[in-house]
């Protein structure tokens, strides 16, 4: 499948984006883990029921840490995927929580509802006639119908025309142009979920500045160890430096600065996140990679303390 393995951001506080994501936009704490190259620092996991790739959104809640800028040459909004007919009782919900929503404009063939979360970074709940096949779960008093179907897609921000970006979507990475709306060049992939990035230009505005409020990165998928390695070598030989091969546990990933200076990552599908949980208790307490659980005493004196409500558990 060509499309979006996950996308993670930074926040401040862990509990506040448990709150927002978990309660206020029904998707589930699938995985507590740590930054494994910060280990002080939570890396926290939403997504579907047993976090799909396509559906999973991150975070590395740093409290107290420097604002970000969202500007140019970074995927400064990122976007949830909802059927058509859901779009009004978003605004309801939303609005009732006291949550800021612009109205709803149409994009290509789909309704737009943009808002911000508590740290300030741009969402988008999207309604398609795409998404109305796709499962829904009930989840913080969410309706499964309504329920978010996991990432819709990405948009980044380019200062002027980006070939390089669209060389390394359209090449390596399999995605295809399929349109173009108000100055958005959109690329597609045919996953069900997680498979538009949009390049939007926004010519003369500031570049983005890495912080609380904005994406660190975007993983693609790579169905297989194989399929991940032949992608690495295809970026190299384009030109640009990618990493080795890391164990993330629940994904190995190779990470890369596309030519716009977004960092991308391509993360294969497996293991996932049942292999050291059982789907009924993800998230529900810290999981630590067996190189640091002889630390795990210092660690949890380190991190914030971080309780996981039964609203946040998934049934």
């Amino acid at each position: 499948m060509t499309g979006i393995h996950h996308v993670t951001a930074i926040s401040s506080d862990p509990a506040a984006t448990i709150r927002f994501y978990g309660d206020t936009l029904g998707l589930r704490l699938v995985k507590q883990t740590v930054n494994f190259d910060d280990p002080g620092t939570f890396h926290l996991y939403f997504g579907d029921r047993t976090g799909a790739p396509g559906s999973i959104l991150t975070f590395f809640p740093f409290p107290g840490g420097r604002r970000g800028r969202i500007g140019t040459g970074q995927a400064a909004v990122t976007s949830f995927a909802i059927p058509m007919e859901s779009v009004g009782w978003w605004i309801e919900r939303l609005g009732a929580r006291g949550i800021a929503v612009e109205a709803p404009v149409g994009r290509f063939d789909e309704r737009v509802l943009a808002l911000r979360d508590p740290d300030g970074m741009l969402l988008e709940l999207v309604g398609s006639p795409r998404h109305a096949d796709l499962e829904g779960r009930t989840q913080g008093g969410i309706p499964a119908e309504h329920a978010i179907r996991g990432m819709h897609g990405v948009t980044l921000w380019t200062d002027g025309e980006a070939p390089g970006t669209e060389e390394v979507l359209a090449g390596p990475l399999g995605f295809r142009l399929i349109g173009e709306h108000a100055g958005t060049r959109r690329f597609g992939g045919d996953a069900p979920l997680g498979s538009v990035v949009d390049l939007r230009r926004a010519d003369g505005f500031w570049g983005g500045v890495g912080g609380v409020g904005t994406v660190h990165h975007v993983a693609f998928r790579a169905a297989d160890e194989a399929r991940q390695l032949e992608l690495r070598r295809v970026v190299e030989e384009a030109g640009l430096h990618v990493t080795p091969v890391v164990d993330r546990q629940y994904f190995k990933s190779v990470y890369f600065r596309e030519p716009g200076g977004v960092l991308f990552e391509v993360a294969t599908d497996s293991p996932g996140f049942l292999w050291d949980e059982a789907e009924p208790v993800l998230g529900t307490t810290l999981k630590l990679p067996p190189w640091l659980e002889a630390h795990r005493e210092e660690i949890v004196r380190t991190l914030p303390a971080l309780e996981v409500e039964p609203a946040e558990v998934a049934s």
